[in-house]
């Protein structure tokens, strides 16, 4: 997953072919200033909304505050990639749409994302006490886990703090590079482990008595008014002789995916329901393992936009001391290019998806590229400068 936040190396050379494209639509301005650089100022704020059975258009995005021919530059850049669909929200209205909206493809690590909110009912009402330890729970694993290892919690396994490096039902993580197994006290080290997310989705499942896809449809899709959500479309997998703990991946659209940014936006509540607690949405957006914290070290650099520590689940911006749009940012990351980013000072919500089981269009019978971190950092950047100054655009 984390190859999506690695390649920095290349950011100089997307920021001059941006800077090309706005110079030919007859901008001066740059797509990449620092990161935590603010707008000169915002547009008059709009009362928030929701999206009913579809999402309402901003029609003209100079009505929001947001310059149309900026937001094309953004647009050539994604068809100069292999985005498959983005949606980014505003005042909870749609600002720009791209590609097939609608479409359900796999959501990768962002499904670890969505279950941090699954949690967040049952933790509420004691069904799920995050300080009972695996232990506790009788949670185990193929081959028994070690004594350390069983003193786990479940908020270890959320926040992939657990010190359990038994092997995953599936890669994708960096177990690779784990310590030896026992070496590392539950909460002392964080490591992005694929097991601690499984074994997260079955704690869930075995304290809640639900099946995650059937709490996914029930405590998420339907309350925010998900509209291709296919409950039919859901299924696990893993290598159970790795472990018991399979992958509970999820395939949702990116229109349905910036419904649940604008939830976890407007502090967990949709409309006049509060479908999960505002204290539980800032508890897993915080910021649990700062960026000096993350393991393996490399995931510690400091390259250009890469200032994402960790909360439950959640990738969490760690710039305490550097205000502007990404202060109190937010994001869910998964390999290929799936992303949710909630970007609260521009009252934003971006949703990227990239199906690479789909044809390319940029080379005959070849799939799409998975979307790179830097290219989605640029993404971002772009949407910072289509914000007009003042939020008045001439």
């Amino acid at each position: 997953m984390r190859n999506t936040i690695r390649q920095h190396n290349v950011l100089p050379l997307i920021c001059g072919f941006l800077s090309t494209a706005i110079l030919a639509l007859g901008l001066s301005v740059s797509p990449c200033p620092a990161y935590g650089q603010a707008p000169s100022t915002q547009s008059e704020a709009k009362a928030p909304a929701f999206p009913g059975k579809t999402w309402v258009r901003i029609e003209k995005p100079e009505t929001a505050g947001y310059s149309s021919v900026r937001l094309n530059a953004l647009r050539a850049w994604l068809e100069s990639i292999d985005t498959t669909a983005m949606v980014v929200s505003v005042g909870g209205r749609s600002l720009f749409e791209y590609g097939d909206v609608s479409h359900l493809s796999y959501l990768a690590s962002v499904r670890k994302s969505l279950l941090a909110i699954l949690y967040g009912k049952y933790v509420e009402n004691g069904t799920i006490q995050l300080n009972k330890t695996l232990r506790d729970i009788g949670l185990t694993d193929v081959d028994g886990l070690l004594p350390t290892e069983q003193a786990a919690t479940i908020e270890h396994l959320i926040t992939a703090r657990s010190g359990v490096y038994h092997p995953a039902s599936n890669s994708g993580d960096s177990t690779a590079s784990a310590p030896p197994r026992g070496s590392q006290r539950p909460g002392t080290y964080y490591l992005y482990n694929n097991w601690d997310f499984n074994a997260a989705g079955a704690a869930f499942e075995k304290l809640t008595g639900l099946d995650i896809y059937d709490a996914l449809e029930s405590d998420l899709a339907k309350p925010i008014g998900m509209q291709d959500f296919d409950r039919s479309k859901q299924r696990k997998s893993g290598n159970a002789k790795q472990s018991q703990h399979m992958a509970y991946h999820i395939w949702i659209s990116a229109r349905d995916m910036a419904r649940v940014g604008l939830l976890m936006l407007r502090g967990g509540r949709w409309e006049d329901r509060q479908v999960v607690s505002g204290d539980w949405v800032r508890r897993i957006s915080s910021l649990v393992t700062p960026l000096n914290e993350m393991n393996p070290p490399s995931y510690r650099s400091l390259g250009t936009g890469n200032r994402w520590g960790y909360g439950y689940m959640w990738w969490v911006w760690d710039a305490p001391n550097s205000p502007g749009p990404f202060q109190g940012a937010f994001t869910g990351m998964g390999a290929g290019g799936q992303y949710i980013t909630v970007l609260p000072q521009l009252d934003m919500v971006v949703a990227h998806k990239t199906d690479i089981d789909q044809v390319s269009p940029h080379g005959p019978g070849q799939r799409r590229r998975a979307v790179t971190g830097t290219e989605y950092d640029a993404i971002l950047r772009l949407l910072i400068v289509a914000k007009c100054p003042g939020g008045k655009c001439q």
